[in-house]
């Protein structure tokens, strides 16, 4: 047991560990993309919203293990692009979701309003 988990940091340095926006946000493409499937798990409802944080956390080490990386520094320019992108989409969802629901008080209001005016 403890050989295993030797062989397992070796395999992924601590470098590369951490949260990764593409994975959480893109998961499926992401995993297609990673040659790391896992992240098809996201297709199974109800399953996939504990997934996809599991994926946004291990998605680098999946990434690492799957890739054919020459060193640290070429899996992080790569993942960038993911992380940036995943970000920016999350970012861009919040925004939807609180216009989303500023225009649905509004409405909400200007019917109760209407309503008390007549």
């Amino acid at each position: 047991m403890e050989d295993s988990r030797q062989i397992y940091e070796v395999a992924c340095p601590k470098e590369v560990k951490g949260w990764n926006w593409g994975a959480f946000m893109f998961n499926i493409l992401w995993g297609i993309g990673n040659k790391s499937y896992l992240p098809l798990l996201c297709l199974i409802p109800i399953f996939n919203i504990v997934w996809i944080f599991v994926c946004g956390i291990k998605g680098n080490e999946w990434a690492w293990k799957k890739g054919d990386y020459s060193s640290v520094d070429e899996f992080k320019k790569v993942q960038a692009t993911w992380n940036r992108a995943g970000l920016a989409a999350f970012i861009l969802s919040l925004v939807v979701v609180v216009l989303y629901l500023i225009l649905g008080i509004g409405v909400f209001m200007s019917v109760v309003t209407y309503g008390q005016l007549q």
